[in-house]
């Protein structure tokens, strides 16, 4: 688990295609010496295993499933990214709860300067419209920040200059394409509205309005 508070940026050093995935490899000065194989590194706030490392390097393999659901697949060598190491017990709890499993990808549509603070808009596919709320958490590029407000798929958010300062935000451009990941809540509650239904295969979230009222959450 992560709270989406960046620990440091890295640099992607290489990208090695094995057996159809991926062996990615990050140049950063984050501190490593408490690092041990098996460890999760979140990496543009994909959790990623570590399977060998250095003073100020690491390794990681990544699934097909990682690439299909996030931006990885489009990385390239020198690609500046957000690290932050899984976080412990005595951890100062920062941001949010954050798993590390990247649930789609965005597309940034508006960015401009805000007095001190950097404002975009995020343009999320309509499918996770539903797992997001003003004033709800969202995790982009591995950041824990807060929705501003919401049209329809689109995310309103501002990142004040310290948090701009030690990520990526300074590469993000209009069209740049980052990782979404919503609240681990939304994804649970989703779940056991379903009820018995969620053992069923092939089910679908079936929430509509008329399912909430039929089960008593709507008057």
């Amino acid at each position: 688990m992560f709270t989406g508070i960046i620990e440091s940026t890295g640099q992607v050093e290489s990208l090695q295609s094995i057996g159809g995935d991926l062996r990615i490899r990050v140049q950063t000065a984050l501190d490593l010496s408490d690092v041990h194989l098996g460890d999760s590194i979140a990496t543009n706030g994909i959790c990623l295993t570590v399977v060998d490392w250095g003073s100020n390097w690491y390794a990681a393999d990544v699934s097909k499933e990682s690439l299909n659901r996030s931006t990885l697949a489009s990385w390239r060598v020198g690609q500046t990214v957000n690290v932050e190491k899984a976080m412990l017990p005595t951890t100062r709890f920062g941001g949010h709860i954050v798993s590390g499993h990247v649930d789609t990808v965005g597309e940034i549509t508006l960015l401009r300067q805000d007095a001190r603070s950097v404002y975009f808009e995020v343009t999320a596919p309509a499918h996770v419209a539903k797992y997001l709320a003003e004033k709800g958490s969202v995790t982009i590029d591995g950041i824990s920040l807060t929705i501003n407000y919401l049209s329809g798929s689109i995310l309103s958010l501002n990142v004040i200059p310290h948090t701009a300062e030690r990520t990526n935000i300074v590469t993000w451009k209009v069209g740049t394409k980052v990782n979404i990941e919503v609240d681990v809540l939304a994804r649970y509650i989703e779940r056991l509205l379903l009820g018995d239904r969620a053992a069923e295969p092939e089910v679908k979230s079936g929430l509509s309005m008329e399912f909430l009222a039929e089960n008593g959450f709507l008057k």
